[in-house]
C-alpha cells in the first residue's frame, strides 16, 4: 500500500491544533504524540503514516497552521507497509485519488536536480568529451554513454518546474547553470577536438568525410522535435511517479550533450555547416524540453485537481441522497 511517513515537532501551543487535525482524518494512521520528546527544535515529537492519496491535503494543512516554520516537518517515502483493515476506510473513501502524486516529494526530487556544485559541470564536461570521442570514432555506443553520464536534464526541469510555480530565482538559477556549463563543455571540448585532429587520431572513415553519428546530430527536422517532446511527457511523468528507468531512457533519447559535443568538435574539424545545425539541434531540444516539462506538470496539477473536485462532488451527493 502506498503511504508517506511524517515526522514532526511543534511548539507545545500548536499540538492539540496539529493532533486534531490529524486525528479527525480516515487517511492518517499510527499517529504518535511524545510531549516535549524533542530537541533542536525543542517541543513535542510527532509521528504518523499518511496514505498517499491524503497526502497533499494533509501536507496543506499541516503548512497551513504553520508547522514547517514554527517547528520542523519531514517527509518519508515507505517502501513497504502493511497496515491491516485500518486503512481500507482511508482507501474507500479516496478512490481514484489512491494514484495521486505527492507534490511535496516530486518537488523536492526536481529541486534535488535543480543544485549546481562543481561536480555537475564536471558531469558535463566528462559527457561532452565522451561524446566527442564517439563523434570522431563514430560509436554510437559512445553517444549513448555521453547522454546517461550528462547532467543536465536536472537543470531543465528545475527551469520547468520554475516556471510552472512562478519561482524566479529558479528560472534564472537553471538557465545560467546551463549556459555556462554547455559554454564550458563546448570550449573543453574544443580544446580536446584540436588535441586529435593535430595528433590525427580521429578515425579515417571520420577523415574521410564519413560521419553517420555526427550527421545524425548536426540534422535538426521533425523527428528532433517529436522525441524532445516525447521525452519530455515521459520524464515528468517519471519524476511524478519516482521510476528511474523511465527516467534513464530519457536521458538517451535526447540530443544536448552529443549536440554540445558535435559543435566544439565540427568548429575544430572547420565544418561550419555542421557547427550550425548542432548549435539548433541544442537550443531546440532544451527549449522543447522546457516547454515540454512546465505543461506537463501544469496539465498532471490539473488532471488530478479535477479528479479531487469529482470525487468530492460524488461524496457530497451520496451523503445528501
Amino acid at each position: 500500500m502506498d503511504m508517506i511517513h511524517i515526522r514532526a515537532v511543534s511548539p507545545p501551543d500548536l499540538t492539540d491544533e496539529v493532533v486534531a487535525l490529524l486525528s479527525d482524518d480516515a487517511c492518517v494512521l499510527g499517529l504518535v504524540v511524545q510531549r516535549g520528546a524533542a530537541r533542536r527544535p525543542d517541543g513535542d515529537s510527532i509521528a504518523c503514516d499518511v496514505l498517499t492519496g491524503a497526502a497533499n491535503d494533509v501536507l496543506h494543512r499541516l503548512r497551513a497552521v504553520r508547522l514547517d516554520r514554527r517547528g520542523s516537518l519531514v517527509i518519508e517515502p515507505v517502501d513497504t507497509a502493511f497496515p491491516g483493515e485500518t486503512a481500507e476506510e482511508g482507501r474507500r473513501a479516496l478512490g481514484p485519488l489512491n494514484g495521486v502524486p505527492v507534490w511535496e516529494q516530486v518537488e523536492a526530487r526536481i529541486r534535488s536536480g535543480g543544485r549546481y556544485p562543481p561536480s555537475f559541470y564536471l558531469y558535463l564536461v566528462v559527457a561532452g568529451l565522451i561524446g566527442s570521442v564517439g563523434i570522431v570514432t563514430n560509436s554510437q555506443i559512445l553517444i549513448v554513454a555521453a547522454m546517461v553520464v550528462g547532467p543536465e536534464y536536472g537543470a531543465i526541469v528545475s527551469v520547468a518546474l520554475g516556471i510552472e510555480r512562478g519561482h524566479r530565482p529558479a528560472v534564472r538559477g537553471g538557465l545560467a547553470a546551463l549556459g555556462a556549463g554547455f559554454l564550458l563543455t563546448i570550449v573543453i571540448t574544443f580544446l580536446f577536438a584540436l588535441l586529435i585532429r593535430g595528433f590525427g587520431l580521429e578515425s579515417e572513415a571520420f577523415d574521410r568525410g564519413l560521419r553517420p553519428v555526427s550527421n545524425l546530430i548536426n540534422t535538426p527536422n521533425f523527428f528532433s522535435v517529436a522525441v524532445a517532446t516525447l521525452a519530455g511527457v515521459v520524464g515528468i511523468v517519471s519524476l511524478t511517479e519516482a521510476r528511474t528507468s523511465a527516467l534513464l531512457g530519457v536521458f538517451i533519447s535526447v540530443t544536448t550533450i552529443p549536440a554540445a559535443a558535435d559543435i566544439a568538435v565540427s568548429t575544430a574539424f572547420t565544418s561550419w555547416s555542421d557547427v550550425r545545425g548542432s548549435a539548433i539541434q541544442l537550443v531546440v531540444n532544451i527549449l522543447v524540453l522546457i516547454v515540454v516539462g512546465t505543461a506537463a506538470l501544469r496539465a498532471q496539477r490539473g488532471i488530478w485537481r479535477q479528479v479531487g473536485l469529482r470525487r468530492a462532488r460524488h461524496r457530497r451527493a451520496a451523503e445528501e441522497g
